[in-house]
């Protein structure tokens, strides 16, 4: 439990004995103190009496003193709540003691569909995907770290009429010379060179139409075709992938032709239940809660009259599997906000049909648009969409100038390497530390910034708190393994491969001492026991924002009590305690990037 939970929990009681029910005491962070209680206030009214007067009882029956080294009423009725320096202590030796800071797996783990990133065969990924791919990495890495099976679904769109002009020119071009073009990642040439001759020539458009119906007969020298565009577009976006350093593997590719059986079925299901309406020229359901501009309700196209399905169809159909045969009970559906409605009728019909039921639900994580500089859409200089291979190439050239002009002496393969953590860092974290809902301005110079809420300020202070322990003669412990602090300072660690040397190492850590006393010691120590609440609340909510902004503050005080509070040249006691300070602080940033799919560099 958390700090806020801890003094929550104790003043709900004492609110609810002085109102006669139950009260959220409304506790929050406090500029005045560590924290602050305001239910108070909004008691006056009911109870009839003064705010400072409810307050001043509800103090006089709290229960803190193990908690708290000061409790007092101040302004108009608040409680203000220092915590007691005892209690900070031990809270971050028990947090500095688990591999996990104090954040547990859940209680219940959930099967979670992550649906995202879903660039279409045959074009190359634009900055358009750059959001769904980044928010959608960073939610099957928190989930997955949480406990949950995380199924990710990457919603491939390689079925439909276009794919009869791109088969047609594949076979016009000649398999072994389209592999070849399509291998050096040139998707949008090959797609424009079939457009252009769809468009210019008729007899290549006959063709064409005649492959749709050949591909969706199940002709195999057309289907044979169609997998070798398929592969050779994933293998380019897997090399993006790769580039982006995200999750998402070739097992992960599910595309809409994987649901093209099932459209039948889900199709009939729902004419049988008396969700389907013919309308125009289509069979549609109406879900309720939906007016259009004219009062009359939004049709949701499942069937058109041809015969053929609309993208309502395969939604319907990929929900329905998910639910039924991966036993998804959370459904996520990482995609823009102009798709809100369409997947909230998707939802709505769902639910008609029984395919909903709590506690499964889906869930729209929508977000906002990249803008450039002039507040429009990023595009590049000729006005078209910026593919994300040059803006990945861009951030890490940029990044890399930059590492070696702070640092002449870096070797060559170092400077890229580092440039790469940084660069692809910046990417992802200008992306992520914005509201998700949000368009957002896509800055370089500003991304970049050793300063501010950067990933690169992040990196660095990550980077600082390494080059102590190199100076302290210490290699500090990697990946979630707690400082020991009866370790001898020359001492290599290795890191623990198993529960046991864990839990040795966790019952060493609690012997130990950790002291706050001066001021930027207790601002550190909060921003870090809040570490676990943060976690838990993006969990619900997916404001990825907030993360980045916790980690931004546990930066910033980092800082404060870098220059303000010697490690190494502190007496004994106090260099231990504070250098397991630092050792928690670089494992809550260094697990807090992770969980945004951003490197932590040793060194920069």
């Amino acid at each position: 439990m958390n700090l806020e939970s801890l003094l929550t929990d104790r003043l709900a009681r004492s609110f609810a004995a002085v109102a006669g029910g139950p009260v959220d005491p409304v506790v929050r962070r406090s500029r005045h103190a560590d924290f602050q209680a305001e239910a108070a206030l909004s008691l006056a009214r009911r109870l009839g009496r003064a705010p400072r007067e409810i307050a001043a009882e509800v103090v006089e029956r709290a229960a803190l003193a193990d908690l708290c080294s000061s409790v007092a009423v101040s302004g108009p009725g608040f409680v203000n709540l220092t915590v007691a320096e005892d209690l900070l202590g031990t809270l971050l030796s028990r947090m500095a003691a688990d591999p996990r800071l104090g954040v547990p797996t859940a209680t219940t783990p959930e099967t979670v569909v992550v649906d995202y990133s879903a660039p279409n065969v045959a074009k190359e990924m634009h900055v358009g995907h750059l959001r769904s791919t980044v928010i959608g990495d960073a939610t099957a890495r928190l989930l997955e770290w949480l406990g949950h099976r995380v199924v990710r679904a990457n919603h491939l769109g390689d079925w439909g009429t276009p794919f009869g002009m791109l088969i047609e020119h594949l076979a016009d071009l000649g398999e072994s010379t389209a592999a070849e073009e399509l291998s050096i990642g040139d998707l949008d040439s090959f797609y424009k060179g079939a457009r252009a001759k769809f468009d210019a020539d008729q007899a290549f458009r006959r063709r064409a139409r005649e492959r749709v119906v050949a591909l969706q007969g199940g002709d195999e020298s057309t289907l044979r075709l169609w997998r070798l565009l398929v592969a050779e577009s994933e293998s380019y976006f897997l090399a993006v992938y790769d580039r982006l350093d995200v999750l998402l593997t070739r097992a992960d590719f599910v595309g809409e032709s994987h649901y093209n059986p099932m459209l039948g079925p889900v199709t009939d299901e729902l004419d049988q239940l008396g969700l389907l309406v013919e309308s125009g020229d289509a069979a549609c359901a109406f879900p309720p809660g939906f007016p259009g501009r004219d009062g009359e309700p939004v049709p949701l196209i499942v069937r058109k009259r041809d015969g053929g399905y609309g993208y309502a169809a395969t939604d319907l159909a990929a929900l329905r599997y998910r639910t039924r045969e991966l036993g998804a009970t959370r459904l996520l559906y990482v995609v823009g906000v102009p798709q809100r409605q369409h997947f909230e009728m998707v939802y709505a019909v769902a639910r008609q049909a029984g395919w909903l039921r709590p506690p499964t639900r889906a869930e729209h994580v929508g977000f906002g648009l990249v803008l450039g500089p002039d507040g429009r859409k990023l595009a590049s200089r000729a006005g078209d969409s910026v593919k994300l291979v040059d803006l990945l190439d861009e951030a890490v050239a940029r990044a890399a100038a930059l590492a070696r002009q702070k640092n002449p002496n870096l070797e060559t393969a170092a400077a890229a390497e580092l440039g790469r953590a940084i660069g692809i860092g910046a990417v992802k974290y200008a992306d992520l530390s914005a509201d998700r809902t949000r368009d957002y301005v896509f800055d370089w110079d500003r991304m970049l910034a050793l300063s501010g809420n950067t990933a690169p300020y992040l990196q660095y202070a990550h980077a600082r708190i390494r080059s102590i322990f190199r100076r302290a003669g210490r290699t500090a412990p990697q990946d979630g393994v707690p400082m020991n602090l009866f370790q001898p300072p020359l001492a290599v660690r290795r890191r623990a491969r198993s529960d046991a040397v864990c839990e040795r190492r966790a019952v060493q850590v609690e012997k130990g001492s950790i002291s706050i006393v001066e001021p930027a010691e207790r601002a550190l120590a909060l921003e870090l026991l809040d570490f676990g609440a943060v976690v838990g609340a993006v969990e619900r909510t997916l404001e990825f924002h907030r993360l980045a902004g916790h980690l931004y503050a546990v930066a910033v005080a980092f800082s404060g009590f870098f220059e303000q509070c010697p490690v190494l040249r502190a007496e004994p006691a106090v260099r231990e305690s504070r250098l397991v300070l630092c050792d928690l602080t670089a494992r809550v940033l260094r697990q807090g990037l992770h969980l945004l799919g951003i490197a932590a560099p040793e060194r920069m």
